[in-house]
C-alpha cells in the first residue's frame, strides 16, 4: 500500500492523502481493520490474480453527510492498472454487495470535481451525481455519485452489518 499511497498521481485529486512513511500505512491499515472488527465489512486490498501482485485498494465505510448515515465508496489503483478495468471491477462488485446486503442504504462515492477517471468508474457501474450530498473534504469540494434514485428521499435508517461474501479476482 505504501508504494500506491506514496505516488503523487494516485493522490492528485486529494493531495491530503499522500502517505510517505511505513507507519502512516500501518496506522491506516489499523482504522480498516477496526471497521471490519465493529461493521464486518470496510476498506480490501485488490490483487492481480495472475501475479499475486498487489493493484489497489477499494473498499466501503460507514460515514456520516449532512446528518446522514451513508456508505461511502472508495477505490485507489496503483497508475499501472489504471484503464484496464480493475477499479471499475472491484467497485461494482463492492456496490452490488451492499445494494444485496443493505437495500435501503444509499452509496456514495465523493469524487474531486477534476477527477475525471474516477467520475467514469462511478458512473459505469450506476452510481448518479446527486449535489445533495455534495461536502467539503480535507482537500476542497467533493461531488457526490450515489446509489439513490433523485426521487427517493435521504435514508436516516440504523446502521446494519454484514460480510462481504464475494471478492473480485483478475
Amino acid at each position: 500500500m505504501l508504494g500506491i499511497l506514496s505516488n503523487p498521481s494516485v493522490v492528485l485529486h486529494n493531495p491530503s492523502d499522500l502517505v510517505t512513511e511505513l507507519e502512516d500505512v500501518e496506522a491506516l491499515v489499523t482504522r480498516w481493520l477496526g471497521h471490519w472488527e465493529r461493521h464486518g465489512f470496510g476498506n480490501c486490498c485488490v490483487f492481480d490474480e495472475g501475479t499475486g501482485r498487489l493493484v489497489g485498494s477499494c473498499g466501503l465505510r460507514w460515514m456520516t453527510i449532512h446528518g446522514d448515515r451513508v456508505l461511502n465508496l472508495m477505490y485507489r489503483f496503483h497508475p499501472s492498472t489504471w484503464g484496464h478495468g480493475y477499479a471499475t471491477e472491484a467497485a461494482a462488485a463492492l456496490l452490488h454487495w451492499a445494494q444485496e446486503s443493505f437495500p435501503t442504504e444509499v452509496v456514495v462515492a465523493r469524487i474531486r470535481p477534476a477527477n475525471e477517471a474516477s467520475r467514469r468508474v462511478a458512473t459505469k457501474i450506476g452510481l448518479r451525481r446527486d449535489p445533495a450530498f455534495d461536502d467539503e473534504g480535507e482537500d476542497g469540494v467533493d461531488w457526490a455519485f450515489t446509489s439513490r434514485s433523485q426521487a427517493r428521499p435521504a435514508p436516516s435508517s440504523l446502521p446494519r452489518t454484514g460480510s462481504p461474501q464475494d471478492w473480485v479476482r483478475r
